[in-house]
């Protein structure tokens, strides 16, 4: 009940933009607004989490993980109660749907970081791999499911999708409470310049590795939802397709990526090698299908060549997940999986944005262009990850993280 308290975390965070993509394209009909506009729906949320993660993941590691995680779950839910009224009886309601979802972006920054934190804080060794796979599942799984969840609310109407979010937190709320049971600090937090001193060492002798694994998360999150954002956007203008079918459709890559994610993260234990030959392996795979993609718009092959580049993400996610959680010591694990975190909803913000103004400028130039970008990712990793043959001892905290070395 720990792990699925844990999994429920991430779970909301998910379904924070994925629940919304079904029904981007009803919105901009419905508040008569441009397609960017829309698109600053699921970016406000993204910004608002990637600007206060750092800031509740230094709190974390001062105070505790769940004295972070309850409150955000709970400015999170009334972020969408705000969302929701908005939509339903304001005036001007766009604007106040952004403010709604700026609460709700600060209050998913104490979610799914502090929840990999957490993981590294209760669990060991391979057990803590196998536990940030099921994570890293658990938010694949929010993926496939919230698309057919807002296609199934929006039968109602189409901001039903809002008010499901507070239900949502009280559920992962209670699990939290009830199942987390945390250690006990056994020594008084660091002073902040001492905390902050100890932060520029890590980024000094590990900078060059950990900000290539942030580079390599944040760009499999922003292919992920510029594609889904096309596709949603595909779907209903060119194959007029809507409802529950559309939110089908888009689960197909996600249901792909989360498989690969739990058989993955179950798999590496604390195999360094193999977990660099995964990320380039999966890199390589999202460069293959991204470049393919480009001879495609027929509907069945284009998801299928899609699902390689889900098959690549699964790879690299939970092995970039282990790398960097195990990386530090306890004591300072919120704030560099948090930054992690805050990379990651960058690429989730850039995303839709982006890939609409690629959308109307080519198609074929976007789908190269993003080719491109996950090759030099891949090159990357390769070259800047360096680690041991010999598999890390699991007897200490930060054994994982004296085992990996960089140029």
């Amino acid at each position: 009940m720990t792990i699925v308290a844990i999994g429920s975390i991430p779970l909301i965070l998910v379904l924070g933009n994925s629940m919304l993509i079904p029904i981007l394209p009803q919105m901009t009909k419905e508040l008569d607004i441009t397609q960017f506009q829309v698109s600053l729906v699921i970016t406000a949320f993204s910004i608002a989490a990637a600007v206060s993660i750092p800031v509740l993941g230094y709190l974390s590691d001062r105070f505790s993980r769940k004295a972070i995680i309850i409150p955000a779950l709970t400015i999170y839910g009334l972020g969408g109660l705000l969302a929701g009224a908005a939509a339903a009886w304001f005036d001007n309601s766009y604007t106040w749907i952004l403010a709604g979802r700026i609460m709700q972006g600060i209050g998913a920054a104490g979610t799914a970081p502090i929840a990999m934190a957490l993981t590294g804080d209760l669990f060991k060794g391979g057990e803590q791999s196998k536990v940030l796979g099921l994570v890293e599942a658990s938010n694949g799984f929010g993926k496939v499911v919230s698309p057919i969840i807002g296609s199934l609310l929006a039968i109602l109407i189409w901001y039903a999708a809002f008010f499901a979010f507070p239900i949502f937190c009280l559920i992962s709320i209670l699990l939290t409470i009830f199942f987390v049971k945390e250690k006990k600090q056994k020594k008084e937090p660091p002073p902040v310049g001492q905390y902050a001193k100890g932060l520029l060492t890590v980024f000094k002798h590990e900078g060059r590795w950990l900000f290539t694994a942030y580079l390599a998360g944040a760009t499999c999150l922003f292919t992920l939802f510029g594609i889904l954002f096309y596709l949603s956007d595909v779907l209903e203008t060119t194959y007029n397709t809507d409802g529950v079918l559309k939110g089908l459709i888009l689960a197909i890559p996600l249901l792909v990526m989360t498989t690969t994610s739990y058989i993955t993260g179950s798999k590496i234990g604390k195999k360094l090698p193999l977990m660099k030959k995964l990320i380039v392996l999966g890199l390589l795979l999202m460069t293959i299908s991204f470049s393919t993609l480009v001879f495609f718009e027929s509907l069945v092959p284009f998801i299928a060549i899609l699902v390689l580049s889900s098959l690549g993400t699964g790879l690299v996610l939970p092995c970039i997940n282990s790398l960097i959680t195990g990386s530090v010591s306890s004591e300072r694990r919120g704030f560099v999986t948090s930054l992690y975190g805050s990379v990651r909803f960058l690429g989730v913000a850039i995303g839709p944005p982006i890939y609409g103004a690629l959308m109307s400028w080519s198609r074929s130039g976007m789908f190269l262009i993003t080719a491109g970008l996950t090759l030099l990712v891949g090159l990357l990793c390769m070259v800047m990850i360096k680690v041991k043959k010999e598999e890390p001892s699991e007897a200490t905290d930060n054994s994982l993280f004296e085992k990996v070395q960089f140029t």
